[in-house]
């Protein structure tokens, strides 16, 4: 179960943040994505380890907590896509799929001309296609 969602700017500046559990909770995730910019800004920027990897915008696994897994995505213009699940055993295939979803989702949020460019994404559309979205999860539907 994906737990939350984040849209990262290129200079780390939260553009989106959706968490789907308790409001208590939420706190405690806003963390978990801020210490996933770390771990994303060590795998682009150490492209020793990752050489074969590097055109590929597909983190995958970031790292693992006692509760959660945390999963990343990187898009050509450096904006990150974080998502937290509780699921302990998340395919690669469904993340990747969710990510490109979740990817259309922004580009057509984006899109909007009505939009500023790097500012928070307000639109009640961009919130209802990613929850639909984040329900859709691993059930192998496409939204």
């Amino acid at each position: 179960m994906i737990v939350c969602v984040a849209v990262v700017g290129h200079q780390n500046n939260p553009l989106y943040l959706q968490s789907f559990t308790e409001a208590d909770d939420a706190l405690k995730l806003h963390h978990v994505v801020h210490c996933s910019l770390d771990v994303i800004g060590e795998r682009v920027n150490n492209p020793k380890r990752n050489a074969p990897a590097l055109n590929e915008t597909f983190l995958g696994l970031l790292y693992p907590t006692e509760n959660y897994k945390v999963y990343g995505y990187l898009t050509n213009t450096k904006v990150k896509f974080i998502m937290v699940t509780t699921d302990l055993d998340v395919k690669d295939a469904d993340a990747r799929n969710f990510f490109r979803k979740f990817h259309a989702a922004y580009v057509d949020a984006v899109s909007n001309p009505f939009h500023v460019p790097g500012k928070k994404i307000a639109s009640r559309s961009f919130g209802a296609r990613v929850s639909t979205i984040v329900k859709s999860f691993g059930s192998g539907t496409t939204a």
